[in-house]
């Protein structure tokens, strides 16, 4: 979402929606965060307690919005996306991300969170973008592909018990994590599986940088960032481990396994489209 961030002036309003304790920072406009439940760790911003499907918010009042891992969980999508379209200017910005429902990441979230409050199962990014642009009024510009680390798994961002069900995945430990980056890379690699892909990135509107849609697979193991392979190159990060290419982190240190993002064409045949 930094492509919309960072074009961002101080005088401008943001919405981040279905935030949680919060979905970004360093932004250089007003941030509102809007949940229907108010967490109790919060980032910077100003806090407000509403259904999506009811903003309590003028008309054309945003120059940007972002729903990161929210539409999901909407159990009034049309009316949120209208609601959403209502409050954005003309020539706002508007981010989406979502988990395609039909990924390895996806159902492994919901069997272990017994459904994980998702409500809405998108399966195909073309026709989802195409429902946000009919109730939006934005156009759609692009989409890029998001891949996992099962990062929502490892135990250290947990202090809580963990599920019994994770312990026959390894207990949400970091080297299981490794594990699996290591394996669903390579086989997505070699069989053409999508075992690694876990949903999408969606921008419409105006957006003011240039968007990389070919998706950044050095996701991190114990944070969930991701970062193109040739900066973690640029910037050192990447070393030899026990015979193998790993990288460092660059937001938390946590090492992980490396591997060179992919052409445009090999995304497009993970996401089962045509090139």
């Amino acid at each position: 979402m930094h492509e919309i961030l960072q074009g961002l002036d101080p005088g401008s309003t943001v919405l981040d929606l279905g935030c949680g304790g919060g979905s970004f920072t360093g932004c250089p406009g007003r941030i509102l965060r809007i949940d229907r439940e108010l967490p109790e760790e919060r980032f910077q911003g100003s806090f407000a307690q509403a259904d999506a499907a009811r903003l309590p918010l003028a008309d054309a009042s945003l120059d940007a919005l972002v729903s990161n891992h929210s539409l999901e969980h909407f159990d009034h999508l049309d009316q949120a996306l209208d609601e959403m379209g209502r409050t954005l200017k003309p020539d706002a910005a508007l981010f989406v991300a979502v988990p395609d429902a039909s990924t390895f990441t996806d159902r492994l979230y919901r069997w272990l969170a017994r459904g994980g409050g998702h409500l809405n199962a998108f399966t195909d990014s073309s026709d989802l973008a195409r429902l946000i642009e009919k109730l939006t009024g934005l156009p759609h510009r692009a989409t890029r592909p998001l891949f996992s680390s099962l990062s929502f798994l490892n135990r250290a961002n947990h202090p809580s018990k963990p599920p019994r069900k994770l312990m026959l995945l390894g207990g949400g430990s970091q080297w299981s994590l490794r594990l699996y980056t290591l394996l669903s890379r390579s086989l997505d690699r070699l069989l053409g599986t999508r075992l690694s892909f876990y949903g999408w990135a969606l921008y419409f509107g105006n957006i003011p940088h240039p968007i990389d849609t070919r998706g950044w697979i050095n996701v991190c193991i114990r944070c969930g960032s991701a970062a193109p392979s040739g900066q973690l190159k640029s910037s050192g990060l990447v070393y030899r481990r026990r015979g193998l290419n790993v990288f460092q982190c660059p937001v938390c240190s946590t090492w992980n396994h490396f591997f060179n993002d992919r052409p445009v064409a090999h995304i497009r045949r993970l996401r089962g489209e045509d090139d």
